[in-house]
C-alpha cells in the first residue's frame, strides 16, 4: 500500500495508511521507553540482591543511588551511540528497516537483564538494549515526518511522543502488579520477571513490519551520507543549536525521572516506619508512592507533549522553548526546594512532568524540520542523541553525591540550605539545583532557528 494513498481520508485528514505509520512508530518509541526506564523500577530490590547486601539497610540504600545513577549514565552513552550509528543507517537502508532492527535489539537486550547473575553482567546487557533504544526513535520520528501531510506534522509529531508517557504507564504498571502484587513477599526475585517483559516490543516488531513500507519520500533520495555533512556551512548552526535544546531537556529529564523511584521509595520507608509497617505491607506501600509519582509525571508529561501544538503553532518554536525551559526551572525548583507534606511531594512530580517531559514532545518534529530528507534521520538522530553523552554526567552525579548521604551536607550548608542527614536528603538537595539547568538552556533561544510555517525540505 503507499503512503501516498488518498483513499478513506480520516481524523487530522491523514489517511489509514498514514495512521498504521503513525501507530506503528507510536508502539516503537512508546516500548523503547518502557524498555529503557525497567532498571530504575526495580533499581531498590535488584541493586541490593546483586550485590548481596540487605534489603532496605543503610548500606542497600546507598549503593541503590549510586548504581542507579552509574547505570542510568551507561544507558545514555549507549543511547547517543546508538541513536547517532542508527540515525545513519536509517538514512541508507531505510527508516521501516532500522526501526525494526532497534527494536528487536533493545527487546533481545533487556530480557537479558533477567538473567544476569552480578550487576556488571546487567550493566552489559542494559548496553545492548541501550544501542537499539537509541537507534529507534530516529527512524520512527523520520518515518512519520515523511509520511503524514505537511500541515499536520506538527500534531502528529505530538503524538508520536505521547507513547513515551503510555510506555512509562505502562512500565509503572507492571512492575507495580509484579514487584508488588504478585510477587510482593519475594522482591529479591521479582525484579528478574519485570526485565522478562522486556520481550513484548519483539512480537510488535513483527506485526509492524507486515504493515509499514519505506517512505516513498526517502526511496527518492535514498543515498550514503557521512555525519560530517550536518556540520557543513548551511547546516551547522542548525545542529548545534538543536544540539544544545535537545542536551538542556535532556539534563533535566533523565536528573528528574531516575531517581522518582528512589525519591518515591524513600518517602514511603519514612512514611511506612511512622506508621510502624514492615514487610509486605511496607513494600506494597512503597511501591503504590512510586506509582503515584511516577504516574503523576507521566499524566503531566502526556498533557505537556500535546499542549506543545498549539504554543508551537501559535507562538513559534523559539517561544514555546523559552515557555518550557521557564516552566521547568519553578516546576524543579518549587519541588525540592519547598517545605511540603511527603505524600504531597509526589504529585508535585505532575509540573515537573508537564514542563520537563512535556518539551520533549516538540523534538518529534522540530529536529526533523532542520534537514532535508537525504539528511534528515542522521541531522535528527545526532542532535537528539550526542547530547546524551554529557547528560549522562547528570543522572551520575546526581546518584554519587546522593549515596554518600550526610558527607554532602556542606555542599548544602555551602549554599545557603540545611544540612542534609540522608541520602534521599541528599538526592533531594542535588536535585534542587537541577532547577539551574533549564535558566541556563535559556541563553540558546536567540540561536534557535524558527521553522513555523515552513514545507519539509526535500
Amino acid at each position: 500500500m503507499s503512503s501516498s494513498a488518498t483513499g478513506g481520508r480520516t481524523f487530522l485528514d491523514m489517511n489509514a495508511y498514514q495512521w498504521t505509520v503513525l501507530f506503528a512508530a507510536w508502539l516503537g518509541w512508546g516500548f523503547d521507553v518502557f524498555d529503557g526506564l525497567l532498571f530504575n523500577y526495580v533499581a531498590p530490590n535488584c541493586v541490593p540482591t546483586l550485590l548481596g547486601l540487605e534489603l532496605g539497610s543503610a548500606e542497600a540504600k546507598s549503593a541503590t543511588l549510586f548504581w542507579t545513577g552509574a547505570l542510568t549514565s551507561l544507558l545514555l552513552v549507549g543511547w547517543a551511540i546508538g541513536g547517532i550509528v542508527f540515525g545513519a543507517v536509517a538514512d541508507k537502508i531505510g527508516r521501516t528497516k532500522t526501526l525494526l532492527l532497534t527494536m528487536a535489539l533493545y527487546s533481545l537486550g533487556t530480557a537479558l537483564c533477567a538473567l544476569a547473575p552480578n550487576l556488571y553482567v546487567l550493566a552489559f546487557c542494559r548496553l545492548i538494549a541501550s544501542l537499539g533504544i537509541g537507534g529507534e526513535w530516529a527512524a520512527g520520528a523520520s518515518m512519520v515526518a515523511e509520511v503524514v501531510p505537511e500541515k499536520r506534522r506538527v500534531e502528529a509529531g505530538a503524538l508520536l511522543y505521547t507513547s513515551a508517557p503510555v510506555g512509562l504507564f505502562l512500565a509503572t504498571y507492571v512492575t507495580w502488579t509484579i514487584q508488588g502484587q504478585w510477587f510482593a513477599g519475594s522482591p529479591e526475585v521479582a525484579w528478574r520477571y519485570v526485565f522478562l517483559c522486556g520481550l513484548i516490543p519483539a512480537a510488535v516488531a513483527l506485526v509492524v513490519r507486515m504493515f509499514v513500507k519505506e517512505p516513498e519520500r526517502w526511496q527518492a533520495v535514498a543515498e550514503s551520507v557521512r555525519l560530517s555533512e550536518i556540520f557543513a556551512p548551511e547546516y551547522v548552526k542548525r545542529t548545534l543549536s538543536g544540539l544544545g535544546l535537545a542536551l538542556t531537556a535532556l539534563l533535566m529529564w533523565w536528573s528528574c525521572n531516575a531517581f522518582i523511584p528512589v525519591v518515591a521509595n524513600g518517602l514511603a520507608a519514612t512514611a511506612a516506619e511512622a506508621q510502624g509497617l514492615t514487610g509486605a505491607a511496607a513494600t506494597m506501600m512503597k511501591e503504590s508512592w512510586k506509582a503515584t509519582a511516577t504516574n503523576a509525571f507521566n499524566l503531566g508529561g502526556f498533557l505537556g507533549t500535546l499542549f506543545t501544538v498549539p504554543v508551537s503553532k501559535v507562538l513559534g518554536r523559539r517561544a514555546m522553548f523559552g515557555l518550557y525551559f521557564v516552566g521547568s526551572a519553578a516546576a524543579i525548583l518549587a519541588t525540592f526546594g519547598l517545605p511540603m507534606d511527603p505524600y504531597t511531594r509526589l504529585y508535585m512530580y505532575f509540573p515537573i512532568g508537564l514542563t520537563v517531559f512535556g518539551v520533549f514532545g516538540s523534538f518529534t518534529y522540530y529536529l526533523p524540520e532542520l534537514y532535508p530528507t537525504r539528511l534528515r534521520a542522521t541531522g535528527a538522530g545526532f542532535c537528539y542523541n550526542a547530547g546524551r553523552v554529557i547528560a549522562a554526567l547528570g543522572p551520575f552525579l546526581v546518584g554519587a553525591i546522593a549515596s554518600q548521604g550526610s558527607d554532602t551536607a556542606g555542599i548544602r550548608a555551602f549554599l545557603g540550605g540545611s544540612a542534609a542527614a540522608t541520602p534521599l536528603d541528599a538526592a533531594m538537595n542535588v536535585l534542587f539545583w537541577v532547577g539551574a539547568v533549564p535558566l541556563i538552556g535559556m541563553l540558546l533561544l536567540p540561536f534557535v532557528r524558527e521553522t513555523r510555517d515552513q514545507v519539509l525540505a526535500d
